[in-house]
């Protein structure tokens, strides 16, 4: 049997289905001409056809292929990537290192907590998990230069930190005061290696840098040889100052910083010059210089809750940690007061006219930080670098406020030395202070507080208000009557209470809840025998952990519900789906290249 098959340049005539060849008489190549000439015809009058037909549904074609591409994408696409509520994922558990969990309590010092007398001062029980050193609060009272080497040396004041003079009124206690404060910085940038110097952590794992008035201290400004940790003399906020109505104080400024500061007494009975004509009202333009000191003199005539605070460059200073409460307490014989009350809080020896009428004393120091701020003298150890960025490229008004601190410390660190620690039927007076650049609303759960003194003068009768919130705007001070009788007005009873910065970021760290100025008014009866509020072990499980507030671990990530509340992890891909939406869109992609051949095969055949 023979074919005939044809090329573009040749004729061939086939003798059989797997051979052809090429027949050289002069009939059989004009046989196979016409055959092919008719082929031919046939062929491209197909290809015509075909092209026609392209060229009349080319648009409804590829309407129906884009057509189908956006049906499949669209209906089978979410498959792939299901939403919860259709499938939920499974919850991936916290396998948080052990390490990033911290205990609720450090559990230093146990025997700092009872009540004892030191130097013949009488020091109260102080329950709280962290409370201050009883050789401080004792050398604090009686002056450097009137206890013990012993005591001295266990306080880690130094001898000229606050030195008692003479008793001009001759009522038993001294009225010459003269207290010596430094700058110090905390977590601040170090020239030797890659970290930072004088830590100080406000919650788990944050450490802003900060900078604080201290009284002057002996020895070093860390713990020990092996430790980066600051002293605990070495903290935020700067010290609580109390000094007596009518007495002469001298308050030197040691300016130990690299950057020039000043002491402005805000409130505070004072006269614009000392005696020998120097500035006394610490502007900027009278600036202390790094390496000099100056000594601001104050007798002040009333007595209420005052501030005190770094004029220079105010706004950034301000910000940075450079401020206070000082007291005048009200003159009494004998009235031997506490000079600093480290770190605020609790205040374990009180003076005379506060213990006639009050059971119990606390110090209250609201502030915040700027996260932006305060990072800046981590990044760089040149004072005109830090300068610079600081004061030019810094802009206070773009500013924001990401840490909130109640007694230098942020949630959950607010349980260890800002409670307020109560008995039932006591008087407690509070002394608050808002030195944050927002207003703040104080609330306290469970009782209504009265209003005795705004901005360290006594409240009339008619404005001795009672409420459980309390607005403070930046700079004001409230002195606070709170009584824990249990009449369903000033108490509710027994519990652990919280208060509270109501303004809802005041209870916020860098946007993470809770965390911020949240504390506890907790009854002595529901504490540990650390001073932790019992019923909180949950939660201390989750917060008390440096990941918590890095935003790397939610919320009840332990415990019966953590199933419910912990990460959502990925959804797997249904692959039958995944393979068949796949086949799909190769089929439409072949479609296409195929068409398009078709079509260039054409245009060339027309060419030939």
């Amino acid at each position: 049997m023979s074919r005939v098959c044809h090329t573009k340049f040749q004729i061939i005539k086939c003798t059989d289905d797997r051979s052809c060849n090429f027949e050289n008489s002069g009939e059989d190549k004009l046989h196979l001409l016409l055959e092919s000439d008719v082929y031919n015809r046939v062929h491209y009058a197909k290809l015509k056809f075909v092209e026609a037909m392209l060229k009349k549904y080319f648009v409804l074609s590829w309407f129906v292929i884009i057509t189908a591409l956006v049906v499949v994408i669209t209906q089978w696409f979410p498959i792939i990537e299901k939403h919860a509520r259709e499938k939920p994922p499974a919850t991936v558990f916290s396998n948080a290192d052990n390490a990033n969990v911290e205990k609720p309590c450090t559990n230093d010092h146990v025997e700092w907590r009872d009540a004892q007398t030191i130097e013949s001062v009488e020091i109260a029980a102080a329950p709280a998990c962290e409370p201050d050193n009883p050789y401080t609060i004792a050398t604090a009272v009686k002056g450097t230069n009137n206890v013990s080497m012993m005591t001295l040396m266990e306080s880690h004041l130094a001898q000229d930190a606050v030195v008692m003079g003479k008793d001009l009124d001759g009522d038993g206690d001294p009225d010459e005061i003269h207290i010596k404060l430094e700058v110090v910085e905390l977590n601040g940038f170090s020239p030797d290696g890659d970290y930072l110097m004088n830590t100080y952590n406000i919650a788990p794992g944050l450490q802003p840098s900060l900078w604080v008035f201290a009284p002057k201290m002996q020895g070093m400004a860390v713990k020990n040889f092996n430790s980066r940790v600051a002293h605990p003399l070495l903290r935020a906020p700067s010290p609580v100052i109390r000094v007596e109505q009518g007495d002469k104080v001298f308050i030197t400024l040691e300016n130990t910083h690299y950057l020039p500061h000043t002491i402005h007494l805000h409130g505070v009975d004072h006269p614009w010059l000392t005696a020998a004509g120097h500035d006394n009202d610490g502007m900027e333009e009278h600036a202390v210089f790094p390496g000099k000191q100056h000594t601001y003199e104050i007798q002040p005539r009333h007595a209420g809750t005052m501030l005190y605070h770094c004029h220079v460059q105010t706004a950034q200073h301000f910000m940075m940690g450079l401020n206070g409460m000082i007291i005048v307490e009200e003159n009494a014989p004998n009235n031997w007061v506490q000079t600093f009350n480290i770190g605020a809080g609790q205040v374990r020896h009180s003076a005379v006219n506060v213990k006639k009428n009050y059971d119990q004393e606390y110090d209250l120091h609201y502030q915040s930080l700027d996260k932006q701020l305060t990072k800046i003298p981590q990044e760089a150890n040149d004072p005109r670098l830090i300068s610079q960025r600081m004061s030019r490229d810094y802009n206070m008004s773009e500013s924001h406020e990401n840490y909130f601190l109640l007694n230098g410390h942020s949630f959950p660190y607010t349980l260890r030395d800002a409670m307020i620690i109560a008995g039932e039927n006591e008087r407690i007076k509070l002394h608050i202070a808002n030195l944050q650049r927002s207003p703040i609303a104080v609330h306290f759960h469970g009782h209504k507080a009265t209003i005795m003194a705004y901005d360290g003068v006594d409240a009339p009768l008619g404005l001795q208000l009672t409420r459980d919130v309390f607005d403070i705007s930046p700079a004001q001070r409230l002195d606070l009557s709170l009584t824990t009788q249990n009449d369903g007005l000033h108490s509710y009873g027994a519990g652990l209470w919280m208060f509270h910065d109501h303004v809802p970021t005041g209870t916020t760290t860098d946007g993470m809840e809770p965390g911020g100025n949240m504390a506890i008014l907790a009854y002595k009866n529901l504490l540990d025998e650390q001073g932790m509020p019992k019923m909180h072990d949950e939660l201390f499980n989750d917060v008390f952990n440096k990941e918590y507030y890095a935003k790397q671990r939610p919320i009840w990530a332990n415990g019966d519900f953590a199933n419910f509340f912990g990460d959502a992890g990925k959804v797997i891909p249904n692959y039958t789906e995944l393979i068949a939406f796949c086949t799909v869109i190769g089929l439409l992609i072949g479609a296409f290249i195929l068409t398009l051949r078709i079509y260039l095969q054409n245009k060339n055949h027309e060419k030939d």
